[in-house]
Protein backbone atom coordinates (compact mmCIF):
# COMPACT_ATOMS: atom_id res chain seq x y z
CA UNK A 1 0.00 0.00 0.00
CA UNK A 2 1.13 3.78 -0.87
CA UNK A 3 1.25 5.50 2.33
CA UNK A 4 1.66 9.15 2.45
CA UNK A 5 2.17 11.71 5.47
CA UNK A 6 -1.99 11.75 5.69
CA UNK A 7 -1.81 7.81 5.54
CA UNK A 8 -3.34 8.08 2.30
CA UNK A 9 -3.08 5.15 -0.54
CA UNK A 10 -2.95 5.83 -3.94
CA UNK A 11 -6.55 3.86 -6.00
CA UNK A 12 -3.66 0.58 -11.17
CA UNK A 13 -2.76 -2.47 -11.67
CA UNK A 14 -0.31 -4.76 -10.50
CA UNK A 15 0.45 -8.02 -12.10
CA UNK A 16 3.19 -10.36 -12.23
CA UNK A 17 5.30 -13.62 -13.40
CA UNK A 18 7.76 -15.53 -11.94
CA UNK A 19 11.22 -15.51 -13.97
CA UNK A 20 10.57 -12.76 -15.80
CA UNK A 21 13.35 -12.69 -17.59
CA UNK A 22 12.28 -15.75 -19.85
CA UNK A 23 10.91 -15.73 -23.32
CA UNK A 24 6.85 -15.46 -24.12
CA UNK A 25 5.79 -18.60 -25.86
CA UNK A 26 2.15 -18.84 -26.52
CA UNK A 27 0.83 -22.32 -26.30
CA UNK A 28 -0.88 -22.14 -30.16
CA UNK A 29 2.83 -22.34 -31.44
CA UNK A 30 3.21 -25.23 -30.11
CA UNK A 31 0.20 -27.41 -30.32
CA UNK A 32 -2.91 -27.73 -32.56
CA UNK A 33 -5.40 -25.64 -31.33
CA UNK A 34 -8.37 -27.43 -29.46
CA UNK A 35 -11.54 -28.60 -30.69
CA UNK A 36 -13.09 -26.82 -27.87
CA UNK A 37 -10.99 -23.64 -27.95
CA UNK A 38 -13.18 -22.58 -24.20
CA UNK A 39 -10.99 -25.27 -22.41
CA UNK A 40 -7.74 -24.01 -20.83
CA UNK A 41 -4.58 -25.91 -23.29
CA UNK A 42 -1.92 -27.89 -21.40
CA UNK A 43 0.98 -25.69 -20.55
CA UNK A 44 3.83 -26.42 -22.90
CA UNK A 45 6.89 -28.20 -21.37
CA UNK A 46 9.28 -26.05 -22.86
CA UNK A 47 10.24 -24.53 -19.13
CA UNK A 48 9.26 -20.96 -20.58
CA UNK A 49 7.36 -18.91 -18.44
CA UNK A 50 4.31 -18.27 -20.35
CA UNK A 51 0.75 -16.63 -19.74
CA UNK A 52 -2.82 -18.06 -21.35
CA UNK A 53 -5.82 -16.87 -22.15
CA UNK A 54 -8.90 -19.00 -21.55
CA UNK A 55 -9.80 -17.79 -25.24
CA UNK A 56 -13.68 -17.82 -26.03
CA UNK A 57 -15.46 -20.17 -28.30
CA UNK A 58 -16.52 -17.82 -30.85
CA UNK A 59 -14.91 -14.05 -31.67
CA UNK A 60 -16.15 -11.60 -28.70
CA UNK A 61 -16.71 -9.65 -30.68
CA UNK A 62 -19.99 -11.44 -32.40
CA UNK A 63 -23.08 -12.93 -31.34
CA UNK A 64 -23.02 -16.71 -32.20
CA UNK A 65 -24.62 -19.21 -29.67
CA UNK A 66 -24.27 -16.24 -27.25
CA UNK A 67 -26.90 -14.62 -24.91
CA UNK A 68 -28.27 -10.71 -25.83
CA UNK A 69 -29.21 -8.03 -23.90
CA UNK A 70 -27.05 -8.76 -20.16
CA UNK A 71 -28.40 -12.18 -20.08
CA UNK A 72 -25.51 -14.60 -19.26
CA UNK A 73 -24.42 -17.00 -21.67
CA UNK A 74 -23.94 -20.32 -20.45
CA UNK A 75 -20.28 -20.44 -19.23
CA UNK A 76 -17.61 -22.13 -21.33
CA UNK A 77 -15.56 -25.49 -19.99
CA UNK A 78 -12.00 -24.55 -18.64
CA UNK A 79 -9.18 -26.94 -17.21
CA UNK A 80 -9.92 -27.58 -13.96
CA UNK A 81 -7.72 -25.53 -11.39
CA UNK A 82 -4.40 -27.02 -10.65
CA UNK A 83 -3.56 -28.32 -6.65
CA UNK A 84 -7.09 -27.43 -4.84
CA UNK A 85 -5.85 -23.94 -3.34
CA UNK A 86 -7.88 -21.06 -4.01
CA UNK A 87 -7.69 -20.64 -7.55
CA UNK A 88 -10.31 -23.29 -7.46
CA UNK A 89 -13.08 -21.12 -6.47
CA UNK A 90 -12.38 -19.46 -9.65
CA UNK A 91 -15.68 -20.33 -12.16
CA UNK A 92 -15.45 -20.82 -15.67
CA UNK A 93 -14.95 -17.95 -17.89
CA UNK A 94 -18.59 -16.22 -19.05
CA UNK A 95 -19.22 -14.34 -22.51
CA UNK A 96 -22.34 -12.23 -22.65
CA UNK A 97 -23.82 -10.13 -25.29
CA UNK A 98 -24.85 -6.56 -24.57
CA UNK A 99 -26.58 -3.34 -26.25
CA UNK A 100 -25.69 0.05 -24.42
CA UNK A 101 -27.83 3.19 -25.44
CA UNK A 102 -25.44 6.01 -26.27
CA UNK A 103 -25.99 9.47 -28.03
CA UNK A 104 -25.11 8.23 -31.11
CA UNK A 105 -27.29 5.33 -31.15
CA UNK A 106 -27.34 2.03 -29.88
CA UNK A 107 -23.80 0.10 -29.66
CA UNK A 108 -23.72 -3.79 -29.78
CA UNK A 109 -21.03 -4.93 -27.67
CA UNK A 110 -19.90 -8.86 -26.14
CA UNK A 111 -18.24 -8.48 -22.65
CA UNK A 112 -15.75 -11.10 -21.42
CA UNK A 113 -15.53 -12.06 -17.58
CA UNK A 114 -12.76 -14.45 -16.62
CA UNK A 115 -8.88 -15.20 -15.82
CA UNK A 116 -5.97 -15.08 -17.38
CA UNK A 117 -3.69 -18.00 -15.76
CA UNK A 118 0.20 -17.79 -15.54
CA UNK A 119 2.66 -20.38 -15.61
CA UNK A 120 5.98 -20.66 -13.67
CA UNK A 121 8.89 -22.08 -15.13
CA UNK A 122 8.11 -25.61 -14.19
CA UNK A 123 4.74 -25.51 -16.09
CA UNK A 124 2.56 -25.07 -12.67
CA UNK A 125 0.21 -22.38 -12.48
CA UNK A 126 1.48 -19.57 -10.37
CA UNK A 127 -1.47 -17.07 -10.56
CA UNK A 128 -4.58 -16.17 -12.02
CA UNK A 129 -5.49 -12.77 -13.39
CA UNK A 130 -9.05 -11.51 -13.67
CA UNK A 131 -10.52 -9.08 -16.78
CA UNK A 132 -13.41 -7.71 -18.06
CA UNK A 133 -13.02 -7.14 -22.18
CA UNK A 134 -15.71 -5.30 -23.64
CA UNK A 135 -15.05 -5.52 -27.73
CA UNK A 136 -17.63 -3.66 -29.99
CA UNK A 137 -19.45 -6.26 -32.21
CA UNK A 138 -19.05 -3.78 -35.61
CA UNK A 139 -15.92 -2.54 -34.53
CA UNK A 140 -13.48 -4.55 -36.26
CA UNK A 141 -10.26 -5.98 -35.67
CA UNK A 142 -8.63 -2.38 -36.28
CA UNK A 143 -10.47 -0.81 -33.86
CA UNK A 144 -8.80 1.11 -30.81
CA UNK A 145 -7.40 -1.44 -28.15
CA UNK A 146 -7.36 0.26 -24.55
CA UNK A 147 -5.92 -1.77 -21.22
CA UNK A 148 -7.10 -0.31 -17.95
CA UNK A 149 -5.78 -0.51 -14.54
CA UNK A 150 -6.25 1.37 -11.50
CA UNK A 151 -3.72 1.96 -8.80
CA UNK A 152 -2.49 1.38 -5.38
CA UNK A 153 -0.55 -0.71 -5.39
CA UNK A 154 -3.04 -2.85 -3.87
CA UNK A 155 -6.49 -1.48 -6.18
CA UNK A 156 -9.02 -3.06 -8.09
CA UNK A 157 -10.01 -1.22 -11.59
CA UNK A 158 -13.70 -1.17 -10.02
CA UNK A 159 -12.90 1.99 -10.04
CA UNK A 160 -12.38 2.92 -13.42
CA UNK A 161 -14.51 0.28 -14.25
CA UNK A 162 -17.77 1.82 -12.93
CA UNK A 163 -16.92 5.07 -12.38
CA UNK A 164 -15.81 6.21 -15.76
CA UNK A 165 -14.96 3.96 -19.16
CA UNK A 166 -16.99 0.74 -18.37
CA UNK A 167 -20.97 0.33 -19.65
CA UNK A 168 -22.26 0.78 -16.33
CA UNK A 169 -21.71 3.34 -13.57
CA UNK A 170 -22.24 3.52 -10.13
CA UNK A 171 -24.49 6.41 -9.33
CA UNK A 172 -24.13 7.96 -5.20
CA UNK A 173 -27.25 9.42 -4.69
CA UNK A 174 -28.55 13.17 -4.94
CA UNK A 175 -25.58 14.11 -3.16
CA UNK A 176 -22.88 12.57 -5.07
CA UNK A 177 -20.83 10.76 -2.54
CA UNK A 178 -23.50 8.48 -0.45
CA UNK A 179 -22.25 5.33 -0.48
CA UNK A 180 -25.32 3.36 1.14
CA UNK A 181 -27.89 5.00 -2.12
CA UNK A 182 -25.40 3.96 -4.88
CA UNK A 183 -26.95 2.45 -7.43
CA UNK A 184 -26.20 0.91 -10.83
CA UNK A 185 -27.10 2.38 -13.94
CA UNK A 186 -26.18 2.58 -17.84
CA UNK A 187 -23.44 4.93 -18.64
CA UNK A 188 -24.44 6.23 -22.55
CA UNK A 189 -20.48 8.38 -21.91
CA UNK A 190 -19.06 4.94 -21.63
CA UNK A 191 -15.59 4.91 -23.74
CA UNK A 192 -16.84 1.76 -25.54
CA UNK A 193 -18.20 4.48 -27.57
CA UNK A 194 -14.40 4.82 -29.03
CA UNK A 195 -12.60 2.27 -27.74
CA UNK A 196 -12.44 -1.65 -26.76
CA UNK A 197 -11.45 -2.11 -23.21
CA UNK A 198 -9.92 -4.83 -21.26
CA UNK A 199 -9.92 -3.97 -18.10
CA UNK A 200 -7.32 -5.68 -15.19
CA UNK A 201 -7.19 -6.60 -11.65
CA UNK A 202 -3.26 -6.95 -10.15
CA UNK A 203 -2.63 -10.14 -8.77
CA UNK A 204 -3.75 -9.76 -4.96
CA UNK A 205 -6.46 -7.57 -5.90
CA UNK A 206 -10.10 -7.87 -7.20
CA UNK A 207 -10.39 -11.65 -8.02
CA UNK A 208 -7.01 -12.02 -8.86
CA UNK A 209 -4.88 -14.44 -7.00
CA UNK A 210 -1.39 -16.52 -6.52
CA UNK A 211 -1.50 -19.68 -6.20
CA UNK A 212 0.58 -20.25 -3.39
CA UNK A 213 -0.26 -16.91 -0.66
CA UNK A 214 3.73 -17.13 -0.59
CA UNK A 215 4.82 -16.21 -3.81
CA UNK A 216 2.34 -13.26 -4.09
CA UNK A 217 5.45 -10.84 -3.11
CA UNK A 218 6.73 -11.94 -6.71
CA UNK A 219 4.45 -9.91 -8.15
CA UNK A 220 4.64 -6.64 -5.92
CA UNK A 221 7.26 -4.63 -7.38
CA UNK A 222 8.00 -1.83 -9.65
CA UNK A 223 9.87 -3.70 -12.57
CA UNK A 224 8.16 -7.01 -12.34
CA UNK A 225 4.89 -5.48 -12.62
CA UNK A 226 5.61 -3.51 -15.49
CA UNK A 227 7.07 -6.42 -17.57
CA UNK A 228 4.50 -8.33 -16.33
CA UNK A 229 2.11 -6.43 -17.80
CA UNK A 230 3.60 -6.12 -20.97
CA UNK A 231 3.15 -9.66 -20.96
CA UNK A 232 -0.40 -9.87 -20.24
CA UNK A 233 -0.97 -7.18 -23.08
CA UNK A 234 1.37 -8.85 -25.67
CA UNK A 235 -0.76 -12.28 -24.93
CA UNK A 236 -4.30 -10.87 -25.39
CA UNK A 237 -3.39 -8.90 -28.59
CA UNK A 238 -1.92 -12.42 -29.97
CA UNK A 239 -4.82 -14.69 -29.15
CA UNK A 240 -7.23 -11.95 -29.84
CA UNK A 241 -6.01 -10.98 -33.53
CA UNK A 242 -5.55 -7.46 -32.28
CA UNK A 243 -2.30 -6.73 -33.68
CA UNK A 244 -3.62 -4.20 -35.95
CA UNK A 245 -5.43 -1.91 -33.37
CA UNK A 246 -3.71 1.08 -32.23
CA UNK A 247 -3.11 0.00 -28.71
CA UNK A 248 -3.56 2.38 -25.57
CA UNK A 249 -3.08 2.65 -22.06
CA UNK A 250 -5.29 4.11 -19.04
CA UNK A 251 -3.86 4.21 -15.45
CA UNK A 252 -5.50 6.06 -12.76
CA UNK A 253 -2.50 7.01 -9.74
CA UNK A 254 0.17 4.93 -9.35
CA UNK A 255 -1.62 3.38 -12.65
CA UNK A 256 -0.27 6.16 -14.68
CA UNK A 257 3.40 5.49 -13.29
CA UNK A 258 3.02 2.21 -14.25
CA UNK A 259 0.94 2.77 -17.85
CA UNK A 260 4.82 4.56 -19.09
CA UNK A 261 6.55 1.54 -17.31
CA UNK A 262 4.32 -0.49 -19.22
CA UNK A 263 4.35 1.19 -22.30
CA UNK A 264 8.42 1.37 -22.33
CA UNK A 265 8.47 -2.18 -21.45
CA UNK A 266 6.04 -3.61 -24.44
CA UNK A 267 8.11 -1.36 -27.26
CA UNK A 268 11.47 -3.33 -25.52
CA UNK A 269 10.66 -7.42 -24.80
CA UNK A 270 7.79 -7.14 -26.78
CA UNK A 271 7.99 -5.08 -29.76
CA UNK A 272 4.64 -3.55 -29.20
CA UNK A 273 4.20 0.30 -29.90
CA UNK A 274 1.99 2.17 -27.83
CA UNK A 275 -0.44 4.76 -29.67
CA UNK A 276 -0.95 6.24 -26.70
CA UNK A 277 -1.57 6.86 -22.65
CA UNK A 278 -3.99 8.42 -20.98
CA UNK A 279 -3.33 9.04 -17.58
CA UNK A 280 -5.63 10.45 -14.71
CA UNK A 281 -4.64 11.49 -11.60
CA UNK A 282 -0.59 10.18 -12.18
CA UNK A 283 2.01 9.72 -9.90
CA UNK A 284 5.00 10.33 -12.44
CA UNK A 285 8.20 11.56 -10.31
CA UNK A 286 7.99 10.58 -6.36
CA UNK A 287 10.59 12.98 -5.66
CA UNK A 288 8.67 16.06 -6.82
CA UNK A 289 4.52 14.51 -6.43
CA UNK A 290 5.45 13.35 -3.01
CA UNK A 291 8.76 15.36 -1.81
CA UNK A 292 12.15 13.90 -1.35
CA UNK A 293 12.86 11.08 1.43
CA UNK A 294 8.60 11.01 1.35
CA UNK A 295 8.80 13.54 4.48
CA UNK A 296 6.64 16.24 2.21
CA UNK A 297 8.22 18.58 4.22
CA UNK A 298 10.18 20.03 0.55
CA UNK A 299 9.69 23.80 -0.43
CA UNK A 300 9.12 22.87 -3.90
CA UNK A 301 6.41 20.34 -2.82
CA UNK A 302 4.77 22.57 -0.75
CA UNK A 303 4.67 25.17 -3.35
CA UNK A 304 3.28 22.76 -5.92
CA UNK A 305 0.38 21.17 -3.28
CA UNK A 306 -0.63 25.31 -2.36
CA UNK A 307 -2.61 25.75 -5.26
CA UNK A 308 -4.99 22.38 -4.74
CA UNK A 309 -5.39 23.74 -0.96
CA UNK A 310 -6.62 27.15 -2.91
CA UNK A 311 -8.92 25.52 -5.39
CA UNK A 312 -10.50 23.69 -2.63
CA UNK A 313 -11.02 26.80 -0.62
CA UNK A 314 -12.17 28.59 -3.32
CA UNK A 315 -15.14 25.67 -3.89
CA UNK A 316 -15.95 26.12 -0.51
CA UNK A 317 -16.49 29.85 -1.17
CA UNK A 318 -18.00 29.38 -4.14
CA UNK A 319 -16.19 31.52 -5.97
CA UNK A 320 -14.02 29.05 -8.09
CA UNK A 321 -12.68 30.55 -11.71
CA UNK A 322 -9.41 29.63 -13.58
CA UNK A 323 -8.83 33.05 -13.43
CA UNK A 324 -8.41 32.64 -9.54
CA UNK A 325 -6.61 29.73 -9.98
CA UNK A 326 -4.15 30.73 -11.52
CA UNK A 327 -3.16 33.70 -9.42
CA UNK A 328 -2.60 30.78 -6.88
CA UNK A 329 -0.05 29.03 -8.82
CA UNK A 330 1.32 32.45 -9.29
CA UNK A 331 1.76 33.50 -5.73
CA UNK A 332 2.90 29.49 -4.56
CA UNK A 333 5.51 29.28 -7.30
CA UNK A 334 7.15 33.07 -6.91
CA UNK A 335 6.81 34.77 -3.27
CA UNK A 336 5.93 31.75 -1.34
CA UNK A 337 8.15 29.14 -2.33
CA UNK A 338 10.83 31.84 -2.21
CA UNK A 339 9.64 32.48 1.33
CA UNK A 340 10.14 29.34 1.92
CA UNK A 341 13.58 28.21 0.42
CA UNK A 342 15.20 31.11 2.53
CA UNK A 343 15.16 32.03 6.43
CA UNK A 344 11.98 33.50 7.71
CA UNK A 345 10.77 36.83 6.28
CA UNK A 346 11.21 39.48 8.31
CA UNK A 347 8.02 41.84 9.94
CA UNK A 348 6.12 43.12 8.50
CA UNK A 349 6.49 41.05 5.50
CA UNK A 350 6.12 37.63 7.03
CA UNK A 351 2.61 38.23 8.61
CA UNK A 352 1.37 39.55 4.59
CA UNK A 353 3.10 36.70 3.50
CA UNK A 354 1.37 34.26 6.09
CA UNK A 355 -2.12 36.12 5.87
CA UNK A 356 -2.15 35.24 2.22
CA UNK A 357 -1.56 31.84 2.63
CA UNK A 358 -4.35 31.53 5.36
CA UNK A 359 -6.44 33.29 3.00
CA UNK A 360 -5.91 30.95 0.24
CA UNK A 361 -6.18 27.77 2.33
CA UNK A 362 -8.85 28.40 4.68
CA UNK A 363 -6.29 27.97 7.47
CA UNK A 364 -6.09 30.17 10.59
CA UNK A 365 -3.53 32.28 10.28
CA UNK A 366 -1.76 31.55 13.41
CA UNK A 367 -1.50 28.02 12.15
CA UNK A 368 0.20 29.26 9.23
CA UNK A 369 2.52 31.37 11.31
CA UNK A 370 3.08 28.66 13.29
CA UNK A 371 4.21 26.24 10.80
CA UNK A 372 6.22 28.69 9.12
CA UNK A 373 4.08 28.12 5.88
CA UNK A 374 4.51 24.03 5.87
CA UNK A 375 0.80 23.72 6.17
CA UNK A 376 0.13 20.42 4.57
CA UNK A 377 -0.15 18.71 8.32
CA UNK A 378 -2.42 20.48 9.91
CA UNK A 379 -4.45 21.31 6.63
CA UNK A 380 -6.30 17.88 6.74
CA UNK A 381 -7.67 18.16 10.51
CA UNK A 382 -7.55 21.72 10.83
CA UNK A 383 -9.00 23.80 8.05
CA UNK A 384 -12.48 22.88 8.87
CA UNK A 385 -12.02 22.25 12.33
CA UNK A 386 -14.36 24.92 12.93
CA UNK A 387 -17.25 23.17 11.61
CA UNK A 388 -16.09 20.11 13.33
CA UNK A 389 -15.23 18.28 10.11
CA UNK A 390 -12.16 17.18 8.25
CA UNK A 391 -11.21 17.35 4.58
CA UNK A 392 -10.28 14.52 2.20
CA UNK A 393 -6.86 14.52 0.63
CA UNK A 394 -8.58 12.75 -2.39
CA UNK A 395 -10.55 15.45 -2.89
CA UNK A 396 -9.96 18.48 -0.50
CA UNK A 397 -13.16 20.54 -1.24
CA UNK A 398 -15.50 17.44 0.11
CA UNK A 399 -15.49 17.44 4.05
CA UNK A 400 -17.16 15.01 6.25
CA UNK A 401 -18.23 15.10 9.86
CA UNK A 402 -15.25 14.82 12.19
CA UNK A 403 -15.35 11.24 13.75
CA UNK A 404 -12.12 12.19 16.83
CA UNK A 405 -12.98 15.76 16.95
CA UNK A 406 -11.19 15.88 20.84
CA UNK A 407 -8.10 14.65 19.15
CA UNK A 408 -5.31 16.83 17.78
CA UNK A 409 -3.94 14.75 15.04
CA UNK A 410 -6.24 13.33 12.09
CA UNK A 411 -8.12 10.04 13.09
CA UNK A 412 -10.31 7.80 11.16
CA UNK A 413 -10.76 7.03 7.15
CA UNK A 414 -10.49 9.30 4.61
CA UNK A 415 -14.00 10.61 3.51
CA UNK A 416 -13.07 9.18 -0.02
CA UNK A 417 -11.53 6.31 -0.03
CA UNK A 418 -12.48 4.61 3.38
CA UNK A 419 -16.13 6.53 2.58
CA UNK A 420 -18.27 6.51 -0.10
CA UNK A 421 -15.97 5.08 -3.18
CA UNK A 422 -15.84 1.29 -1.12
CA UNK A 423 -19.43 1.04 -2.87
CA UNK A 424 -17.59 0.06 -5.81
CA UNK A 425 -16.27 -2.89 -4.48
CA UNK A 426 -20.00 -4.75 -3.43
CA UNK A 427 -21.40 -3.09 -6.57
CA UNK A 428 -18.65 -4.81 -9.05
CA UNK A 429 -19.21 -8.37 -7.49
CA UNK A 430 -23.03 -8.02 -7.75
CA UNK A 431 -22.62 -6.96 -11.51
CA UNK A 432 -20.63 -9.28 -12.45
CA UNK A 433 -22.27 -12.11 -11.05
CA UNK A 434 -26.11 -10.96 -12.64
CA UNK A 435 -25.09 -9.27 -16.00
CA UNK A 436 -21.73 -10.37 -16.67
CA UNK A 437 -22.38 -14.18 -15.39
CA UNK A 438 -18.70 -14.45 -13.20
CA UNK A 439 -20.82 -16.10 -10.01
CA UNK A 440 -17.64 -15.95 -8.07
CA UNK A 441 -17.94 -16.67 -3.93
CA UNK A 442 -14.62 -15.74 -3.92
CA UNK A 443 -14.37 -12.03 -1.75
CA UNK A 444 -13.84 -9.07 -4.58
CA UNK A 445 -10.97 -7.22 -2.73
CA UNK A 446 -11.32 -3.87 -3.75
CA UNK A 447 -8.23 -2.61 -1.86
CA UNK A 448 -4.98 -4.79 -0.77
CA UNK A 449 -2.37 -3.94 1.71
CA UNK A 450 0.65 -4.58 -0.58
CA UNK A 451 4.68 -4.54 0.55
CA UNK A 452 5.62 -2.95 -2.58
CA UNK A 453 9.25 -3.40 -3.75
CA UNK A 454 9.95 0.59 -5.03
CA UNK A 455 13.45 0.36 -5.51
CA UNK A 456 16.42 -1.78 -6.88
CA UNK A 457 17.80 -2.20 -3.35
CA UNK A 458 15.61 -3.54 -0.14
CA UNK A 459 11.58 -2.08 -0.58
CA UNK A 460 13.01 1.40 -1.21
CA UNK A 461 10.36 4.30 -1.43
CA UNK A 462 7.81 6.10 -3.42
CA UNK A 463 9.90 9.07 -3.07
CA UNK A 464 12.13 7.77 -4.93
CA UNK A 465 10.21 6.10 -7.71
CA UNK A 466 10.25 8.02 -11.33
CA UNK A 467 8.91 7.35 -14.40
CA UNK A 468 10.11 10.86 -16.01
CA UNK A 469 13.02 8.67 -18.42
CA UNK A 470 10.18 6.11 -19.43
CA UNK A 471 7.88 9.26 -21.01
CA UNK A 472 11.11 10.74 -22.54
CA UNK A 473 12.06 7.80 -24.42
CA UNK A 474 8.64 6.84 -25.60
CA UNK A 475 8.02 10.28 -26.99
CA UNK A 476 11.90 10.18 -28.89
CA UNK A 477 11.46 6.82 -30.16
CA UNK A 478 7.76 6.45 -31.17
CA UNK A 479 7.04 10.00 -33.31
CA UNK A 480 3.13 9.26 -33.33
CA UNK A 481 2.91 8.61 -29.49
CA UNK A 482 0.97 11.65 -27.40
CA UNK A 483 -0.22 11.74 -23.95
CA UNK A 484 -2.79 13.31 -22.10
CA UNK A 485 -2.88 14.22 -18.42
CA UNK A 486 -6.18 14.65 -16.41
CA UNK A 487 -6.55 15.96 -13.00
CA UNK A 488 -8.69 17.09 -10.55
CA UNK A 489 -7.87 20.61 -8.97
CA UNK A 490 -8.73 19.62 -5.14
CA UNK A 491 -6.77 16.70 -5.35
CA UNK A 492 -3.61 16.60 -2.50
CA UNK A 493 -2.72 12.73 -3.34
CA UNK A 494 -1.06 13.67 -6.52
CA UNK A 495 -1.54 17.71 -6.64
CA UNK A 496 -1.41 18.72 -10.17
CA UNK A 497 0.96 20.62 -10.02
CA UNK A 498 3.51 18.27 -9.56
CA UNK A 499 2.90 17.00 -12.65
CA UNK A 500 2.70 20.46 -14.32
CA UNK A 501 6.44 20.80 -13.18
CA UNK A 502 7.17 17.73 -14.93
CA UNK A 503 5.71 18.36 -17.74
CA UNK A 504 7.24 21.78 -17.94
CA UNK A 505 10.93 20.35 -17.84
CA UNK A 506 10.59 18.31 -20.67
CA UNK A 507 12.01 18.93 -23.98
CA UNK A 508 9.51 21.06 -25.56
CA UNK A 509 10.69 19.70 -28.63
CA UNK A 510 9.06 16.32 -27.49
CA UNK A 511 5.88 17.52 -25.70
CA UNK A 512 4.49 20.29 -28.64
CA UNK A 513 1.31 19.44 -30.06
CA UNK A 514 1.62 15.75 -28.18
CA UNK A 515 1.68 15.88 -24.84
CA UNK A 516 -1.90 18.03 -23.21
CA UNK A 517 -2.34 18.66 -19.40
CA UNK A 518 -6.13 18.68 -18.49
CA UNK A 519 -7.64 20.20 -15.49
CA UNK A 520 -11.57 19.55 -13.78
CA UNK A 521 -12.89 20.53 -10.99
CA UNK A 522 -12.88 17.93 -8.36
CA UNK A 523 -10.32 15.33 -6.39
CA UNK A 524 -8.16 12.51 -7.32
CA UNK A 525 -11.40 10.29 -8.81
CA UNK A 526 -12.71 13.58 -10.47
CA UNK A 527 -15.11 11.24 -12.45
CA UNK A 528 -17.19 10.90 -9.10
CA UNK A 529 -17.89 14.70 -10.12
CA UNK A 530 -20.55 14.24 -12.89
CA UNK A 531 -19.90 17.42 -15.21
CA UNK A 532 -16.06 16.47 -14.64
CA UNK A 533 -16.36 12.93 -15.82
CA UNK A 534 -18.80 14.12 -19.12
CA UNK A 535 -16.20 16.70 -19.86
CA UNK A 536 -13.12 14.31 -19.09
CA UNK A 537 -14.54 11.36 -21.27
CA UNK A 538 -15.12 14.46 -23.98
CA UNK A 539 -11.46 14.92 -24.19
CA UNK A 540 -10.25 11.36 -24.15
CA UNK A 541 -12.89 11.49 -27.70
CA UNK A 542 -10.71 14.16 -28.76
CA UNK A 543 -7.68 12.35 -28.31
CA UNK A 544 -8.15 9.42 -29.52
CA UNK A 545 -9.45 10.80 -32.70
CA UNK A 546 -6.22 12.55 -32.81
CA UNK A 547 -7.23 15.89 -31.42
CA UNK A 548 -6.73 17.79 -28.02
CA UNK A 549 -3.52 17.82 -27.53
CA UNK A 550 -2.85 21.06 -26.02
CA UNK A 551 -3.13 22.13 -22.43
CA UNK A 552 -6.78 23.50 -20.98
CA UNK A 553 -9.26 23.97 -18.07
CA UNK A 554 -12.24 22.95 -18.17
Amino acid sequence: MIRRPFRLLFAAAALGVLALSAPVTHADEHQAPAKDQGEAKSPPQSGRVIGLFRTSAADPGSDDGKATDGKSAEARPSAAPQGGNLLALLPPDSVTSHTLATPSGPLAYAATAGTLDLYGQGGEKIAAVFYTAYVAKDGGRDRPLTFVFNGGPGAASAYLHLGLVGPKILDFGPTGHDGAAARLVDNPQSWLAFTDLVIIDPVGTGWSRAAKPDDAKTFYGVNADAETMAKVIALYVAHNDRGNSPKYLLGESYGGFRAAKTAARLREQQGIMVSGIVMLSPLIDGAVSIGSGGSGNSSLHAALELPSMAAAELERKGAFTPQALAEAEHFALTDYLTALTGPPPPEPAARELYARVAALTGLAPEAVTRSRGFVRRDYIKQVRERDHKVVSAYDAALAMPDPYPEMLDEHGGDPVLAGFTRAYGGAFAAYARAELGFKCDMTYTLLAHLSWQWGSRDQGSMSEASASDELRETLALSPSFRLLIAHGTSDLVTPYAANKYVIDHLPASLTEGRVALKLYRGGHMLYTNPASRLAFTADARAFYAGEGTTTGRN
